[in-house]
């Protein structure tokens, strides 16, 4: 099932394509997606980049890595001329997760956070 991107991932390196990797072969939903990389591009490239991608794909949802990372800060900026943008920082997988399967931002947010946990290590058998 193909639908128009929902939202835009952007971070460091190749964080947002292996997002979408992972999202595509556990849900095939990652055609919701668009990535965006800042890797080799200035501050002021990465704002254009998002700029660019926010406006060809309609999206109003930008899922960052870092919360004072260079995406972020470029979403925050942009933000001020796109009043509804919504930005959301220290994505992960499981936010994605329900995000691509219908739930809002707010629901896949807690998702993510619910889903973040420290696991004891295994005693004795």
């Amino acid at each position: 099932m193909s639908s128009a991107p929902r939202a835009i991932v952007a971070g460091h390196g190749g964080f947002a394509a292996g997002l979408l990797s992972a999202v595509e072969q556990i849900t095939g939903l990652s055609d919701r997606l668009v990535p965006l990389s800042n890797n080799g591009l200035s501050p002021a490239g990465v704002d254009a980049a998002l700029r660019e991608l926010i406006e060809a794909s309609g999206t109003r949802i930008v899922f960052t890595d870092l919360p004072a990372g260079s995406c972020t800060l470029a979403a925050r900026r942009i933000a001020r001329d796109i009043p509804d943008l919504v930005v959301v920082t220290g994505v992960s997988l499981p936010t994605l997760l329900a995000f691509v399967c219908g739930a809002d931002v707010d629901t896949a947010v807690g998702r993510g956070r619910e889903a973040l946990q420290r696991l004891e290590a295994p005693r004795g058998t």
